[in-house]
């Protein structure tokens, strides 16, 4: 299987297009991944995700690309849903739900009175690696660039925000600016792995590398490292997997980064357990 898809990699430039935007989609992962997980921002990136899909469909109902529409789309949604956390805390879950509905039915809508396009609808629900354009490329690798850069600028005030906020203020840092900011890399991130996982599957790639990274790491940085190279495994080996039996690549992916994750928390655990059979037994 593996050896028939390595073959075929070696020929077929559709497949190197895949491998790429796995590998570029796997650095955003890496790096923003490891800010939701530490922040625990799943359900606030969930939003942002799905809200993405009234951006696509606009886009594509006035014939721009649904790529630079998604962009618009999680940004904004970033910046409204970060609204709703600094100031309706107490409804947050609520209208985080109400706007991840919406921003899908709207999405719906758009696509249906769309000419010709509902047959693609499923390439961005869920996904599909294998059609990934040239043009999107280079796209997803000026997104990485940005995610890098604002990170590396900003990596301390980030910091200071997901682990003590009161702290940061003491210190005089903009913590609302910066936590919006934080949203924004979200939402860029979540226009990365659209073409490779798609829209609904999004969140667990987002998430699963970082989340196996913090059972093995606690510095920051380190889990990011280890995060991105465990996102470009997942892709990776979900597309070397997914190749010869002939199916949909980004389910293939998450069921791999899934039981990885569940295998290493089945390890974590025991780990802990015995470690705390040692204590017992040395007392």
């Amino acid at each position: 299987m593996i050896t028939e898809f390595l073959q075929a990699l070696s020929t077929q430039s559709f497949l190197q297009m895949a491998l790429i935007a796995g590998l570029l989609a796997s650095l955003g992962c890496g790096v923003v991944g490891t800010f939701v997980v530490v922040k625990r921002i799943t359900f606030l990136a969930g939003g942002i995700a799905h809200s993405v899909l009234a951006g696509m469909g606009a886009a594509a109902y006035y014939g721009f690309d649904p790529l630079l529409g998604a962009l618009v789309a999680a940004i904004l949604s970033a910046l409204l849903m970060g609204w709703i956390h600094l100031h309706w805390q107490a409804q947050e879950d609520t209208l985080i739900g109400a706007l991840w509905a919406i921003g899908m039915a709207i999405g719906l809508l758009f696509i249906s009175q769309t000419p010709g396009y509902t047959s693609n609808l499923t390439s961005y629900l869920f996904g599909n690696i294998l059609l990934v354009p040239e043009q999107d490329l280079w796209l997803m690798a000026g997104l990485n660039v940005l995610l890098l850069l604002l990170v590396g600028l900003f990596y301390h005030q980030f910091l200071a925000v997901i682990f003590d906020e009161e702290f940061a203020r003491l210190r005089n840092v903009p913590v609302t600016f910066f936590y919006l900011l934080l949203l924004c890399l979200i939402a860029v991130t979540v226009v990365l792995l659209i073409h490779v996982v798609g829209l609904i599957l999004v969140i667990a790639l987002l998430t699963l590398p970082a989340a196996i990274a913090g059972h093995y790491v606690h510095s920051l940085g380190k889990m990011m490292v280890i995060a991105t190279v465990l996102g470009s495994i997942f892709t990776s080996g979900g597309l070397a997997l997914s190749y010869a039996p002939d199916l949909p690549a980004g389910p293939t992916i998450i069921l791999l980064a899934g039981s990885a994750y569940v295998g290493s928390e089945i390890v974590r655990r025991y780990r802990a357990q015995r470690l705390a059979r040692r204590s017992i037994a040395s007392l």
